[in-house]
């Protein structure tokens, strides 16, 4: 067997910042088809509730092209079918064309979230059953419908304080039954599957040997470098055993190569590549000459450790921490500059004033901030204010 090749840690960087469309011009023409182009390169864009400065794939979007704009995904979405909102490891928006591969997900869920404490905790007091039914004999009869168009005061508060039907919708949506047409604000609106997908909801569920080749290979092209586990957590589809026996596979037919993959601290751990990783390493085009600043959930931080090692870049999502426990603040945007993570800003917009406040700013240990990095830096800024609509930028003393 050969010496598994070293991938340094700058190829590794580059390699993956390449297969998640960062290193290409974030200037060019956007188009609903290119938007279309840029998702299915990213596999699926995570969805986000919070709003403190943008909504998280509006500004992963952004992030990678400078004219996009929500009512082009919007479009692609609400109109045109292009994509479906499921879960991937979280709610996110999707290509159609994968939809038939969220079938066994939606048996899949079904069975689990049935045996969970969610289940048991929202129809503890009622038949779960018989509200799941009524709620789907609603909407098959009425059409579209919101949580809040059912009875039962809603109370505020995390997923435990969700009224029974409310907990209907989102496992008759969560087991494929239901879909997400539109959203009216950021409310869901839940309609029959058959009746908003009903040409993808009529093909067969794959087999599970079908299943696993799609999720590996298409995770494969969308990592480049990898191992089993982060194949497998990917789509959030297969179990890493499952991935660990298909690199085995691949690898034995010549699809893959066994590497090491150095991090920033030049420690090596054994991991796959596709055959060609060094045709494509190549190929790739040098890092946009700009700063910018990505959304929380961006895909290259979507793995925490993935990011530790591959970047150096130590990141945690304090949202949900106590305020008095945060070490940056609420919503922290890291900042990339051409092909490196240099430090994080912590946003907050006031759309009744217009302001883009940035509460703090960090620069990675050994990063200085010469007034090249501050100027790019300004731009970066001046152009998330025109995304958001905000007239003027307020910085930290």
């Amino acid at each position: 067997m050969p010496t598994p090749r070293i991938i340094s840690a700058t190829q590794a960087q580059r390699l993956f910042l390449g297969a998640q469309g960062l290193l290409d011009n974030p200037t060019r023409r956007v188009t609903v088809a290119s938007l279309q182009t840029l998702i299915e390169r990213l596999g699926f864009v995570q969805v986000d509730t919070i709003n403190v400065v943008a909504r998280a794939h509006d500004l992963t979007l952004f992030s990678r092209l400078d004219g996009y704009r929500p009512e082009l995904l919007k479009r692609l979405h609400e109109e045109k079918r292009n994509l479906f909102e499921g879960f991937t490891h979280d709610a996110s928006v999707i290509p159609t064309a994968f939809f038939p591969h969220w079938k066994p997900r939606f048996l899949r869920d079904r069975a689990r979230i049935q045996a969970h404490a969610w289940w048991q905790h929202h129809f503890r007091e009622t038949d779960g059953d018989q509200v799941v039914r009524d709620v789907k004999a609603r909407i098959e009869k009425e059409g579209p419908l919101k949580s809040s168009d059912f009875e039962h005061p809603e109370k505020r508060g995390p997923w435990w304080g969700w009224k029974p039907q409310k907990a209907a919708l989102d496992f008759l949506w969560r087991s494929g039954e239901l879909m997400i047409p539109r959203r009216e604000g950021f409310q869901k609106l839940y309609d029959l599957t058959e009746r908003v997908l009903p040409d993808h909801h009529a093909l067969p569920c794959p087999e599970p040997s079908e299943h696993l080749a799609w999720a590996c290979g298409e995770a494969a092209e969308r990592l480049w470098v990898f191992t089993p586990k982060e194949l497998s957590e990917f789509w959030n589809s297969i179990e890493a055993v499952e991935a660990k026996g298909w690199c085995a596979s691949a690898l034995k037919a010549g699809h893959l190569v066994a590497v090491e993959v150095e991090d920033t601290e030049g420690q090596t751990r054994p991991a796959f590549a596709l055959a060609d990783w060094e045709t494509r390493l190549a190929k790739l085009p040098e890092p946009p000459e700009r700063t910018r600043l990505l959304c929380p959930f961006d895909p290259i931080l979507r793995d925490r450790t993935r990011a530790l090692r591959r970047f150096g870049f130590d990141y945690r999502f304090e949202a949900f921490v106590p305020e008095p426990k945060r070490q940056y603040g609420y919503f922290v945007l890291p900042i990339l500059e051409g092909d490196r993570l240099v430090g994080r800003l912590d946003p907050k917009l006031h759309r009744d004033r217009g302001l883009l406040e940035i509460k703090g700013l960090w620069w990675e240990p050994g990063i200085r901030p010469t007034k090249a990095r501050k100027r790019a830096l300004d731009e970066a800024l001046q152009r998330l204010a025109g995304f958001v609509g905000a007239e003027d930028i307020q910085l930290p003393a």
